[in-house]
């Protein structure tokens, strides 16, 4: 879904880097689905339709992926935490964010105790408008 402001728009691509991370998040893309590309030292990942959860919240919206799965020991998610942003016209912007490396433990043995651990990266690069 499309927002207006009186002044611009909300862009529809994020290209974000930061600490051996590199994530691009389009809304949208020729093919009418969201697509999220995910690299890191060890891995690329594409990402498109479903694969992608949005989760909005009073600081954001929280764009996810899942990076990593396993049967046995849990997995591991990916997030971008994206700000609000309004773009004038086709223009870029420059945006400073976080992404937050989530490993997710899994253990039929231990019933208690924190099972989700947490990274937090900071992310620079831009947002803009892109026309497919």
């Amino acid at each position: 879904m499309e927002q207006k402001h009186a002044t611009g728009q909300t862009p529809n691509h994020y290209d974000l880097s930061g600490r051996n991370l590199h994530a691009v998040y389009s809304t949208t893309g020729i093919d009418g689905e969201p697509h999220f590309s995910y690299q890191d030292l060890q891995q690329t990942l594409n990402f498109s339709g479903d694969e992608i959860r949005l989760a909005a919240t009073e600081i954001g919206t929280l764009v996810s992926v899942t990076t990593r799965m396993t049967v046995d020991t849990g997995g591991t998610t990916f997030s971008v935490l994206l700000p609000m942003v309004t773009i004038p016209g086709e223009q870029t912007v420059p945006v400073r964010t976080i992404g937050i490396t989530t490993l997710h433990r899994f253990s039929i043995v231990l019933a208690a105790g924190q099972r989700d651990f947490y990274t937090v990266t900071p992310l620079n690069g831009s947002a803009s408008r892109v026309f497919f």
